[in-house]
């Protein structure tokens, strides 16, 4: 999900990083468990319910449902898929995967009140060439973003090398769609676009304790969107197909660490797991 208010930013400590990384990792799990399943004739809520079943296993609390709770029409599923021109927000149905979609799935979770946010599009069965092109921008665009954490020291130069990697394509970086601050809270300040405007007045500095849910939104045709008759999906307004990648990320002394992302090899060596993870080998990475 996207869209951050504009409260101060919340710096996090040490220990408080390793308390996301726990809801990270059960992030983490519920993408691999959609990565086994996922494929022709799979519907969207059969995806959902996957996703429903992990965070249920691992005690976790899904930071979608119902969100926001003070909303007349909060979001009625644990996760956001979207398919094709949807961008986000997509409500999961009993629509069928056919060869030749793409499917965005974005979900996260709370672990003793500590956040984790992340999004992957996959393709389904044989896409075109120009479509798998946009997947593989997009998903190089929050790479690049999270590379450059480590050299930059404000997101403005950051939300410029997303720039650098996408526009060569002549892709659409939607704007009107940012990441946020992520913690306590799915949404926190501060917004993360990831276009750059010299007039943007709402910059930040890359310092320790910055946590971040960073997801380019990239569009095959015109970055403008429109809101579906739902009241929550949203769709390229020309009707192109649409890619998002997001990983929740912390800013420590020692550089941008993925707290999605797989478990290291003391993490995987601490803990059991579950037996339909599938091996190493097979994970999907993004």
């Amino acid at each position: 999900m996207t869209a951050a208010g504009t409260r101060p930013i919340t710096y996090k400590s040490a220990r408080e990083i390793s308390k996301m990384r726990e809801a990270g990792l059960i992030v983490w799990l519920a993408h691999q468990r959609v990565a086994t399943m996922i494929g022709p004739g799979v519907s969207t809520a059969e995806i959902n319910r996957q996703i429903q079943l992990t965070f249920q296993e691992h005690l976790a609390t899904p930071l979608f449902l119902n969100y926001p709770p003070d909303s007349p029409q909060p979001f009625p599923a644990e996760t956001c898929i979207s398919l094709n021109e949807q961008v986000v927000h997509g409500i999961p149905n009993n629509r069928r995967l056919k060869s030749g979609d793409i499917v965005k799935v974005d979900t996260g979770c709370s672990i003793a009140g500590w956040c984790g946010d992340a999004a992957v599009t996959h393709a389904i069965g044989s896409i075109p060439a120009n479509v798998q092109n946009l997947l593989e921008v997009t998903r190089s665009a929050l790479n690049v973003a999270i590379s450059a954490l480590q050299e930059c020291t404000q997101w403005s130069e950051v939300s410029q090398r997303i720039e650098a990697c996408v526009r060569p394509h002549r892709f659409g970086i939607v704007e009107s769609l940012v990441g946020h601050g992520i913690g306590r809270k799915l949404h926190e300040a501060p917004d993360v676009p990831n276009y750059y405007d010299p007039e943007w007045k709402n910059d930040f500095l890359i310092r320790p304790g910055l946590v971040l849910a960073i997801e380019p939104m990239i569009n095959l045709g015109t970055k403008e969107v429109h809101e579906s008759r739902d009241g929550w999906t949203i769709v390229s307004r020309d009707r192109s197909y649409s890619a998002h990648f997001e990983h929740t990320v912390a800013i420590t002394e020692d550089g941008p660490q993925r707290l999605t992302c797989e478990p290291t090899e003391s993490e995987w060596n601490s803990r059991s797991w579950p037996d339909w993870l599938p091996p190493r080998e097979r994970w999907f990475r993004w």
